[in-house]
């Protein structure tokens, strides 16, 4: 990628970058039920990582 990036890619970039982040904690209860104890990351639909996935931006 570009040294320089261009103000539409580091929006774009950001996007993906926040897409990435765990659930917050208190979508687990509501989504799993109460009682059951379940990691935050269930609850994210974009799984990410920078060495694995590459971004088409």
């Amino acid at each position: 990628m570009a040294r320089k990036k261009t103000p539409g890619v580091k929006k774009r970039l950001g996007k993906k970058n926040s897409q990435t982040k765990w659930a917050p904690f208190w979508t687990v209860p509501k989504a799993h039920g109460k009682g059951r104890v379940v990691h935050p990351i269930r609850n994210t639909a974009i799984k990410r990582n920078w060495k694995r996935g590459r971004l088409k931006v």
